[in-house]
């Protein structure tokens, strides 16, 4: 006659054994989820914490508040932080079909105005799914956006307006294309 498994093990020896499981369990998880890195290295991860289904998921940005004299000019600076492992095309893109990172901004309510974005150099690289090298971006970028404080703005805060179009990629991929937005803070003085 065979034991069931209730009748095997005592009370003691069943709590015992719920805890062993329990430790054993999540020291496989806790193995799996965070890859220690090899020494000298940086640890790669082997799945992302959450999946990718735009842009805009690995892309941010970040403006920062900028003060204008009437009538003066000054450079706003748009940052964007693109997650390790991924990059996004340079402005401008390598090929026509390729979807460049381009700033387009709102309106300023005729107090401020903004000329043509100034990009960053490219970084020129190889990839799989391309023949020839790519001009992207990596980790963090910056854009410059000119701005002028039109005659007849008046003392105060101005939000103005911005978008970047990016399009990221990894070593494999291309994901669908996002706009960011966001305001940049001008103090007009």
């Amino acid at each position: 006659m065979k034991m069931n498994d209730q009748a095997r093990f005592s009370g003691r020896q069943k709590v015992t054994l719920t805890w062993l499981t329990a430790i054993c369990v999540g020291l496989v998880v806790s193995n799996c989820s965070r890859p220690e890195p090899i020494a000298g290295t940086q640890a790669t991860p082997r799945f992302s914490p959450q999946p990718i289904f735009s842009s805009l998921d690995v892309v941010k940005i970040k403006t920062e508040d900028v003060a204008i004299a009437i009538g003066g000019n000054v450079d706003a600076t748009v940052h964007l932080s693109i997650s390790p492992g991924f990059h996004i095309n340079a402005n401008p893109a390598t090929f026509p079909y390729l979807i460049a990172t381009e700033l387009e901004v709102g309106n300023g309510f005729g107090m401020v105005t903004a000329g043509k974005p100034v990009y960053p150099i490219a970084q020129k690289k190889r990839f799989k799914f391309a023949e020839q090298p790519l001009a992207v971006y990596e980790g963090e970028v910056r854009l410059t956006l000119p701005l002028h404080a039109t005659p007849k703005a008046t003392k105060g805060p101005v939000s103005l307006a911005i978008s970047v179009t990016v399009q990221a990629c990894d070593e494999e991929k291309c994901y669908p294309p996002g706009r960011l937005n966001a305001m940049i803070p001008v103090e007009v003085k």
